[in-house]
Parts: C-alpha cells; structure tokens; sequence
C-alpha cells in the first residue's frame, strides 16, 4: 500500500537548520566560487560568499551547485514505454496506443510503486520538482475508485516517498476528439463533464509542504470548446498555475480548424484560457499570430526536446516565442531519458539546426528555464534561485568526470549545460535535506530495482 496523505506529509518533513558550503555555486548570473548556504526550515536564510573552505559543521558540497532543477512536464507512467517504444517505426498515434496498454494496467498502488521510483530517478538526475500532468483518475472502463482522487493522491504520496516536491496537474480529459466521446481507453481519464472534473479536484488533498495543486487541458481536442473556461475559471479562482499541451502535432491543428475555423491557440484564447498562469506545452506547430497570442498573454511555454525527437513531432519555435514574451521551461514528458541538462542543451541544439545559426540563448538563460522559469511556470515562484527567503533546494554537478574535467571552474555554466548530464549530479538538496548524496538516493536505496519491479508489474 502506498503513504496516506497524511503520511506523506511526515515523510517530507523539512530540515529544521543546516548548513552547506558550496565549493562553486552558479547564483544567476555567474559562477561564484566558496558560498556558504544557512538553512532554517525548509529555506535559505543567508548565502554568504568569499568562504575559502567549509566552515566548521558545514555539509560541503563539492562540484558546481545550481538551484534545484524543476521538471516541468511529466507523465509518470511513461517511463514504464523506455526501450519499448523505440523498437521499429511508426507515429505519434502508434506510440499513443502503446501508451495505452501501459495505462490499463495502473492502480493506485502501482501506480505509488512505479511513481515513487520515477521521482527517485529524477532526484538522481538534479531534479527537485516536477509538474505532474495527471490524466489517469479512475479505474479502467472509468469506473469510480471509492477515494475519487486515489490516483491523484498516490502520486502526492510518490513525490513524498521519493523526497521531491510536486505540482499535481489535474487534467480534465472528456473527448477523444471534436465532437468524439471518450473510447475505451480513454473512460478511465474522462469525469464525464468538466464540472464533474471541477468537483473532483475540488476534493483532491494536497497532504504536505512537498505539494501544490494546479490544473490541465489535456488538449482542446479533450477538453469540448465550451467547457474549457469552466478549467480556466477554476484555476484562476485558485490562482493555481494551468497547463495544457498545445499543437503538438498538425493533424490537431488540422481537425481544430474544420471544427471550430481556427488554431488551437486562437481557441484557448477565445475561451480565456491563456495568461500568465498557463503553461503550454510543446508548442510546436504554431502560426505567427499563434506566436504572438501567447507573448501577449505572457503564457509561459514548456519545451520537451528529448519527446519531441523521440516522437518525430518536430521542432517548436522556441527561440520566437520568447522574444514574443513567454517565459521557457522545460520538461522530460515522455521520459525517454530524464535528464534537464540535456533537454536545455537540445533546446539550444535544435534550434541551431533549426536555423542553421549558433548562439540562441546563453548558458545562463538555459539554465534559467530548467530551475527560476520551471519552478514558476508550476507555482513555485519561491524557488528556483540561490538566495535568502528562497527554498532550500540544490542540486550539485560533479567538475571532474570525463564529461566535465578540463573547463575553467567560472565557466560552470557553460560545463553544466553542453558537457555534463544527469549522471553527473552528485547532490539533491530538497528543503534542506540531502535527498542524494555522493549520487546515491538517501530514501530509496536501489532505484534501478525499484524501476525494474514497479515496471514489471505494469508490462501489459
């Protein structure tokens, strides 16, 4: 059985006080060497430079430390698809009925087991919070658990057990298509309405300081046209972030236009589903007005480089939309590998082969989106960065593997974003406490066989 909510909150208790000495930190804007960080409650009280060695009773951590990463787009379940999906061609659509397989085997309690050890994979990778878009609420053929947010709730519980914060997306997913009812897969994700949905997550317990909850339209072929304020006016009422994929593949944008004479952004907007709370996610077929309505709006964008290849989706326009205004994070979606540090690398690389052009965004600013843009676009708009008042969350990158040895220590961040990957992180901090240390998680003992078993289990 999976924690209770109310063990789940235990779990994830805070670090009463503590203190780290970071041997390199990279504090926004450049890479600062000997910083000591005080820590009281979760959160960073003082951060203190120009400290040669780790002062007595110091926890040192060796390496470059960023801020915590934020993995902004994740689908937990599909990490149980690595290896399985890659095997011969197909589509987008094939890859989806895979996918499904997979779903029909979940219930809350496997669904804790192969979560909790996804979430412990990713705090092995730097990881710090994730924003869980959250789709599969019921049981197969929708029938009703007797907790209608078991699910939901098990996945709160993952988080906590695996030592991460979370974003729960709950996602209001009603059609299999414009004007399509749900098909047999599909039943479990749908609550029949979106009011139906709007009561459901009004009862979903958030258990924990580890634990926001936000909200999503799994798309607007999911979500009918004129229920999908009824999402929006819920998030907005909360003032809770709202995520929503978004144009990932034209044969959505194609059916969007013969249903409804427009893009599937100009839909969202219509509906007033777009500001600076909502997230879209990949982005990638857009027209320029599509560009232009998102900047406007100041709707942040989610880009999943390693998905979107994975998948054949394509290559959004990423480097466009910011000029246009949306803030950038990033996310490992389908969890082909789970590792920021690439996907903000692939996003700079993609876009040069995009172009043909070099140079779209600094070390810096890729670093931005996978931790003080990530963590915002989630509703954490209280971590992300190394300072005073922020939460404790750190994440540490090894200067001398045979990745990263050679560079000079000031141009850590160009190290941590074209050399290193995740298997680099040597620390997670997470309000305080060291969830990984020396790379070995501190609460899951043998993450490979917990992913190994938790999958296992769920192989349709």
């Amino acid at each position: 059985m999976h924690l209770s909510p109310q063990e789940a909150a235990t779990t994830h208790r805070q670090t009463a006080s503590a203190t780290y000495w970071l041997e390199h930190a990279w504090l926004g804007t450049h890479v600062e060497p000997g910083v000591t960080v005080d820590v009281a409650d979760g959160r960073i009280t003082a951060v203190r430079t120009g400290t040669e060695a780790p002062p007595p009773g110091a926890v040192a951590l060796r390496g470059l430390t960023l801020p915590g990463l934020a993995n902004a787009h994740s689908h937990a379940f599909h990490r149980a698809l690595r290896g399985t999906v890659q095997v011969g061609s197909g589509t987008f659509w094939t890859w989806r009925e895979v996918m499904y397989n997979v779903a029909d085997q979940l219930t809350p309690d496997s669904y804790y087991a192969l979560a909790r050890a996804v979430y412990a994979e990713m705090a092995l990778a730097g990881i710090t919070c994730v924003g869980e878009f959250h789709y599969l609420h019921h049981a197969p053929g929708g029938t009703r658990y007797d907790n209608p947010n078991a699910m939901g709730e098990a996945l709160i519980a993952a988080a906590a057990a695996a030592g991460i914060r979370i974003t729960l997306l709950d996602t209001a997913y009603l059609s299999a298509g414009f004007g399509t009812p749900p098909n047999h897969h599909q039943l479990r994700f749908s609550d029949g309405t979106a009011e139906e949905w709007a009561q459901r997550a009004d009862a979903l317990k958030a258990a924990g300081e580890h634990a926001r909850i936000g909200a999503a339209i799994h798309s607007v072929r999911a979500v009918p046209a004129d229920q999908l304020s009824t999402v929006a006016d819920w998030t907005r009422a909360r003032q809770a972030p709202l995520h929503v994929h978004l144009s990932e593949q034209t044969a959505e944008n194609d059916a969007c236009r013969d249903a409804h004479g427009c893009t599937p952004t100009r839909l969202l907007a219509d509906h007033g589903a777009l500001d600076c709370r909502t997230t879209a996610v990949h982005a990638t077929h857009l027209t320029p007005e599509d560009i232009g309505l998102l900047g406007g709006a100041g709707t942040g964008v989610c880009m999943c480089p390693t998905t979107e290849r994975d998948l054949a989706d394509g290559i959004g326009p990423a480097a466009p939309l910011q000029s246009h205004g949306s803030p950038l994070s990033l996310g490992s979606d389908s969890h082909a590998v789970i590792d920021l540090l690439e996907e903000a690398r692939a996003m700079e690389l993609d876009e040069r082969l995009r172009t043909r052009t070099r140079g779209h965004w600094t070390a810096a600013a890729l670093l931005r989106a996978a931790t003080a843009d990530g963590h915002a676009a989630l509703g954490w708009d209280d971590a992300g960065t190394i300072e005073s008042g922020a939460l404790a969350d750190l994440t540490t990158i090894a200067l001398d593997s045979v990745r990263t040895a050679g560079p000079l220590p000031r141009l850590g961040a160009e190290t941590a974003v074209f050399a290193a990957s995740a298997a680099d992180v040597r620390h997670t901090v997470v309000g305080g406490r060291q969830i990984v240390r020396d790379g070995v998680h501190t609460l899951v003992p043998d993450v490979p066989t917990a992913l190994a078993a938790s999958i296992a289990a769920v192989r349709a």
